[in-house]
């Protein structure tokens, strides 16, 4: 059996639409990003930032998301991420096969909303 939460399982599925969701609205940098996940799921969401940026830069190659380095007086250079129209059709689409998940699991195992 493995040591692996189901979350954790989870979160490898859900990442896209994740990110994706965590930048429709502003660009933010990877740290923040993962962060924000963070901060929003009260904890119950992390990422390795190994395992963010990755998937930063999987989103970036299929052109769902755009980087822009941006350098500021007395910080390092980052990334900022933001969403293309592209990655906006994909995030509808996501936000739609995960609610037909969520209650296909409702049904299945009784499964709630939090």
């Amino acid at each position: 059996m493995s040591n692996r939460s189901a979350i954790d399982e989870a979160k490898k599925g859900s990442a896209e639409v994740v990110i994706l969701a965590v930048i429709e609205q502003e660009s933010h940098h990877g740290y923040e990003i993962a962060k924000l996940i963070e901060l929003r799921t009260d904890g119950s969401l992390t990422f390795t930032l190994a395992s963010l940026y990755a998937t930063l830069y999987r989103l970036e190659d299929r052109g769902w998301i755009r980087g822009r380095w941006v350098e500021k007086a007395g910080q390092r250079r980052r990334c900022y991420y933001r969403i293309t129209d592209a990655g906006r059709k994909v995030l509808t689409q996501q936000r739609e096969d995960w609610s037909r998940f969520v209650a296909a699991l409702g049904q299945i195992a009784g499964v709630k909303y939090a």
